[in-house]
């Protein structure tokens, strides 16, 4: 499995397929946009990797600046078949992307659970996605600060601090703590969604199974 190619991932005109639904519908995230788009993730990098893999084959870039480049670099080395569609950085390290309409940029920020001010502008055509490995209660108000925000299973103390930031109803926080790994619970600032990852059995090969923790 050498080249992006031949994973033959599931996108759709309109974004990325991250999952079904409750309904069994595809849940489709639009990741790329004529202005900046923020998105916080609570939870473990697997969800992520797949969401790296499936922009590249959209033809984005991926950019991740992260501290645990074991996690990331034998991904990004085999997914690009010889081209560099996904790079690396070191925290602090990432510098201006130049993304455009015609070659959007996805920055994965895995800088841990309360991570450095991001260096980089908001840009157009570039979206921001912040991987939180657990919630810092002491922080958690800042997810209502992101576009759109996905909570994989939390502890229940993680589960009242991002209920109280992002007004989750009761059945929703209560929910957080026994999510499925393959579950997460998509917010934005009017819509609760959760969705089933569904991932294609190239990527089980390239990543393994799905999992909350890393």
């Amino acid at each position: 499995m050498e080249e992006l190619g031949a994973l033959t991932l599931p996108v759709s005109d309109d974004g990325i397929v991250v999952g079904v639904d409750q309904e069994r519908t595809p849940a489709v995230l639009g990741l790329f946009r004529p202005e900046p788009y923020e998105i916080s993730f609570v939870g473990g990098a697997y969800l992520i990797q797949v969401i790296a893999l499936r922009a590249a084959a959209l033809g984005a870039r991926v950019a991740i600046e992260s501290g645990r480049p074991h996690l990331w670099s034998p991904m990004a080395q085999q997914a690009g078949g010889g081209q560099q569609c996904i790079t690396v950085h070191p925290v602090g390290r990432l510098g201006p992307q130049g993304p455009s309409a015609s070659s959007p940029v996805l920055v994965v920020r895995d800088c841990g659970a309360r991570p450095p001010r991001n260096r980089l502008a908001a840009t157009p055509w570039q979206t921001t996605l912040t991987l939180l490995p657990f919630l810092d209660p002491r922080l958690a108000g800042r997810l209502a600060d992101a576009d759109l925000v996905g909570l994989q299973r939390v502890s229940p103390v993680e589960a009242d601090s991002a209920a109280r930031a992002l007004q989750l109803s009761e059945p929703d926080g209560a929910a957080l703590p026994s999510l499925a790994d393959e579950l997460t619970l998509w917010c934005t600032g009017r819509t609760r969604r959760y969705v089933l990852l569904t991932p294609t059995q190239a990527e089980i090969t390239f990543l393994g199974p799905p999992r909350r923790l890393d």
